[in-house]
């Protein structure tokens, strides 16, 4: 398996990329194909005593930067190792791309380039939210500030292919953010996709507020790309205010109380920590795409890339073609 990692992309870049490839390499069996500055990634990695066994290169010395506007990976920046590395995706050089760059960019150029899946009206960024029971997939996270029925709809399709074929979670529950549990609750927006869900094959649950998704009552989470960014931002700084209070707690504990629970409250940090996990996987795009963190340290790029490899051996762009083609002929069969 190959995987396409944007070398230049993210505040540690290009030595965080090259340290999370390298260790993807050793520890995962994968190609990693680095889409970036040549010269200067094997002078750090002799510098920094890192293997190049099993890494390849796409040399470019153009980069897109956090202020540049997202179209710009498709007009005048070309050849920055963003666009280089979707292109090579889009040519079957790789297997799926990896990045920390700029997200709309990114969003923009996976669009543009691999492209969308025949019939998706918007990809979707989807992160994982840690729960009780697991993990949750947010649909969407950021990517598509306003929305309609049917792009929610689409949302809850992808997230449960993903979470069925790479979290190995069956019958996933869908449910909805809303302000309350009742159907008839929410703007025009949450009360027909509501309806559209209801009647669909997915496992839906209904209306979920936001105080119960940690507590894990589904699996896929739907909403519009606004609220699922405040609702990410919000969990993200939760988990760091709960594990510097848990820390605080136990420091006055003594040494020995504090070393017993150390485990415990490294365990519950982690499961809010981005390097943990990887990234958030754009679906709706024709190959795999992975988002990770802006500011991803080689772990993080590892798991980016761990992640990555469970979207392409659980075949999740296939299976959600798949899926929508079968949507589509019973909406057929029904109509007739």
């Amino acid at each position: 398996m190959r995987i396409i990692l944007d070398a230049m992309g993210g505040d540690h870049a290009p030595l965080s990329p090259l340290e999370g490839a390298a260790r993807a390499v050793r520890e995962l069996g994968v190609e990693v194909i680095l889409s970036g500055n040549e010269n200067q990634i094997r002078a750090l990695a002799k510098e920094h005593e890192i293997a190049l066994d099993g890494i390849s290169f796409l040399h470019t010395e153009e980069v897109i930067t956090m202020e540049d506007q997202p179209t710009e990976v498709v007009k005048s920046k070309k050849n920055c190792s963003m666009a280089i590395g979707l292109q090579a995706l889009a040519d079957g050089k790789g297997d799926a791309f990896v990045s920390a760059g700029n997200s709309g960019a990114l969003l923009v150029g996976a669009t543009m380039i691999p492209r969308r899946i025949k019939g998706i009206k918007r990809a979707a960024m989807a992160p994982l939210l840690p729960t009780a029971s697991g993990h949750a997939i947010l649909m969407d996270g950021g990517a598509n500030l306003e929305c309609r029925p049917e792009m929610l709809e689409q949302f809850a399709v992808m997230g449960s292919v993903y979470m069925e074929k790479v979290m190995q979670i069956q019958n996933p529950r869908t449910a909805i953010i809303n302000n309350g549990a009742e159907p008839c609750k929410g703007r025009e927006l949450e009360q027909e996709t509501y309806q559209l869900l209801e009647k669909s094959d997915l496992n839906f649950v209904g209306n979920i507020e936001a105080r119960d998704i940690p507590a894990g009552t589904a699996d896929v989470l739907v909403t519009d790309g606004f609220t699922g960014n405040i609702v990410l931002k919000l969990y993200e700084g939760l988990g760091k205010f709960f594990a510097g209070k848990l820390k605080e707690m136990f420091s006055g504990a003594g040494k020995i109380g504090a070393l017993f629970m150390m485990d415990k409250i490294n365990s519950f940090k982690d499961s809010f920590d981005y390097k943990k996990v990887g990234g958030a996987v754009l679906l709706g795009i024709t190959k795999p795409v992975i988002k990770a963190h802006g500011s991803s340290n080689g772990e993080a790029f590892f798991h980016a890339i761990r992640q990555a490899q469970g979207c392409v051996d659980g075949k999740i762009c296939e299976t959600i073609i798949a899926a929508l083609a079968a949507r589509k002929e019973r909406q057929a069969a029904d109509e007739a």
